[in-house]
């Protein structure tokens, strides 16, 4: 076993934490207040090829591996919660299941354009009654000679309002045994029929964009539909395990800032004649966090090198995304917790940590869910 980065990944590492230290942090504070997205910051990440790092370079993308992606995921999560989540949904959801599953017509059409962040991604799975349940979908689409017809509705979609395209799952059929069949069809957002609000009043990430999808009799070529058409369900099940990696990502790096934050104030705050990081209490909490902070990112590469090994991963990214996220929410409480009073104050920062980790353990399916997963595939 090797746990040490190459080379080229070490170099990724440094540019992406100098970028978002330069690019991403000074306007963490910002985005969150107002709730609006910087796209200015994608537009430059498109530029450094950092949209594309798992797409060969033919797609715009750098040829990257799944560990390089995760590395950036983590350090721009890091830098900003709410941007990475963007981040990690543009590559993971909007457009890696083009890569996955596209045709060669489709992936120069969309996923090229997302390689480059002339466009973001987005993925609609989530509806207001399926959302865990996403066999339980409702959104219907109907072939009508050469197009689809679409209807339904979709909540909580990462990135639409600033998305060319949406991967739309929907009921297309019955299945032998009476189930639905669930395909994934490609919707240009500006397509008659589609309304997109981004209007929700989020808790934490609100530096990420996130929009309800109307559908109203679309109607879009039959050849926008993703894959196999009666594999839909299998193929978005692949996209969320990957996601998950990404997922879990994102959590270590968001325990990285609230830890690092905690370790600082502690050796700066006094109190009876001395630092706080001199107190037994305060330490074994620092040490905790850093613990848990390591495994955490050692389940995280672990599943991502599964993943470019082309082994099975899925059970991986479910312990990945379940610990990280969930040890994260730890880390995050603890770092307020030192920081006393001073963390429940905006200005430090650790409690927009604590706001923006809790979404982790409910998006890309949650802790639930997780432990659902892992059950499944330990044969129960």
């Amino acid at each position: 076993m090797n746990f040490e980065l190459t080379s080229e990944q070490q170099m990724l590492k440094e540019m992406v934490r100098d970028f978002a230290k330069k690019e991403i942090k000074p306007y963490a504070r910002e985005v969150d207040e107002t709730s609006q997205m910087r796209y200015e910051t994608f537009k430059k990440l498109g530029e450094l090829g950092l949209l594309g790092i798992p797409f060969p370079e033919k797609y715009g993308g750098a040829g990257g591996d799944t560990i390089s992606y995760i590395i950036a995921v983590e350090e721009i999560g890091r830098a900003c919660g709410g941007t990475g989540l963007s981040y990690a949904a543009n590559t993971s959801l909007g457009a890696s299941p083009i890569y996955y599953f596209g045709t060669e017509e489709q992936k120069q059409e969309w996923l090229v354009p997302m390689a480059k962040g002339e466009t973001m991604g987005a993925f609609g799975l989530t509806e207001p009654n399926a959302g865990s349940d996403a066999g339980g979908t409702r959104t219907r689409a109907v072939l009508d000679g050469d197009e689809w017809v679409i209807n339904g509705e979709k909540c909580w979609i990462t990135n639409a309002g600033y998305s060319r395209q949406v991967i739309v799952t929907a009921v297309t059929g019955k299945k032998d045994n009476g189930r639905n069949i669930v395909s994934a069809i490609i919707v240009p957002t500006d397509a008659p029929g589609v309304r997109i609000s981004c209007n929700y009043d989020k808790m934490g990430v609100r530096g990420s964009n996130t929009c309800e999808i109307v559908l109203e009799n679309v109607r879009v070529p039959r050849e926008n539909l993703l894959g196999d058409e009666k594999k839909g369900f299998s193929q978005f099940l692949y996209t969320l395990d990957g996601g998950r990696i990404s997922i879990a990502a994102l959590s270590v790096g968001i325990a990285q800032a609230a830890y690092e934050k905690a370790l600082q104030y502690s050796k700066e705050r006094q109190q009876f004649g001395q630092s706080i990081s001199n107190f037994q209490a305060i330490q074994f909490k620092l040490a905790d966090m850093a613990m848990e902070i390591e495994l955490a990112r050692n389940m995280v590469y672990k599943s991502a090198w599964l993943k470019d090994q082309g082994k099975p991963f899925g059970k991986e990214s479910a312990f990945a995304k379940l610990y990280a996220s969930e040890a994260g929410f730890r880390v995050c409480n603890q770092a307020i917790q030192i920081h006393g009073g001073y963390g429940y104050m905006k200005e430090y920062d650790v409690e927009r940590y604590l706001r923006d980790i809790k979404l982790m353990e409910i998006g890309e399916g949650t802790s639930e869910i997780q432990r659902l997963v892992i059950a499944r595939h330990l044969g129960c």
